[in-house]
């Protein structure tokens, strides 16, 4: 009986090969992301200049900071102080290293908690990732650094105690530049990993967004729950400091924002703009740290 249902079945494929990819499509990966929150941008300061940062981007955006504290967050021996800074309008995870910063830290642009490390890395290699490390424990839970086509770097990391963080007001973007030569690849891999949903994707988008007037680009904005992203497809000629901006910060009013920034210590590096339905501009923490602000219009 089992072998006849299987004749018949083949037969209507045959028959019908429209219909081939519904017997054929395998089960979805699962979600593991828990929330925009939790995700948060990797910043490196010069250990003399980690408070000065720290109480700017306070100052700058509101909310509260855990603990300053001095841990090995790497696999192998260093020491870095290491602070979390939770604000309405996004999270970053601070470090200023005392130690050189072992091999591939410093250029891991994002951390994204996930529900389960071991089938996250799994999923993330299945859909195209590359671990640049094997799987580590921090004082804390656990990591691992992964690349995406394009050489997005990212951390991926779990908690020995589940964190419980309030909701943002406002979801940051994080901003990624890529040519045409990796944009497709990557943007496959990373809404099939992240379960993520493309909300826009304009083929002939302003340049002027990312320093090029009178250039089109392609810009592509993608939601899930990992959080936003905005990914800027260019010929990669880009002024400074394009590109150096990894994340965007959304706010209710610009000039308020700025004016609390630089109160605080932070230089304005691209003037506000008005582009698309937002107004932008890009500073510069004490430490180093870039970053894009806008209000959308």
């Amino acid at each position: 009986m089992k072998r006849f249902t299987l004749i018949i079945a083949t037969a209507i494929l045959v028959a019908n090969p429209a219909l081939a990819p519904v017997f054929a499509t395998e089960k979805a990966s699962a979600d593991y992301a828990v929330g925009a929150q939790y995700d948060t941008t990797h910043v490196y300061v010069p250990q003399d200049q980690f408070d000065t940062f720290v109480t700017s981007f306070v100052a700058t955006f509101g909310g509260t900071t855990s603990k300053q504290g001095q841990f090995q967050v790497t696999p192998t021996k260093s020491l870095t102080k290491s602070q979390l800074v939770l604000t309405p309008a996004g999270t970053v995870s601070v470090f200023g290293f005392r130690t050189p910063i072992p091999y591939p830290f410093g250029d891991e642009r994002t951390g994204y908690l996930v529900t389960d490390l071991d089938t996250a890395v799994k999923s993330a290699v299945s859909h195209g990732a590359v671990r640049r490390l094997a799987t580590f424990p921090d004082p804390i839970g656990r990591d691992s650094v992964i690349q995406w086509p394009g050489g997005v770097n990212m951390q991926l990391y779990w908690h020995n105690t589940k964190p419980s963080y309030a909701p943002l007001q406002n979801v940051p973007e994080n901003r990624i530049y890529l040519t045409a030569d990796a944009a497709d690849s990557f943007i496959r891999s990373w809404t099939g990993f992240a379960h993520g949903k493309i909300v826009s994707d304009d083929k002939a988008a302003q340049g002027a967004e990312i320093g090029q007037a009178g250039k089109t680009i392609r810009r592509v904005e993608i939601r899930s729950g990992y959080g936003d992203m905005v990914v800027f497809v260019s010929d990669g000629h880009l002024p400074w400091p394009y590109g150096r901006d990894m994340t965007g910060y959304v706010v209710s009013n610009l000039a308020d924002t700025l004016a609390k920034a630089s109160a605080a210590g932070v230089e304005t590096l691209v003037a506000p703009f008005s582009v698309g339905h937002r107004e932008s501009a890009i500073v510069r923490f004490p430490g180093g740290y870039i970053a894009e602000i806008h209000q959308k219009n």
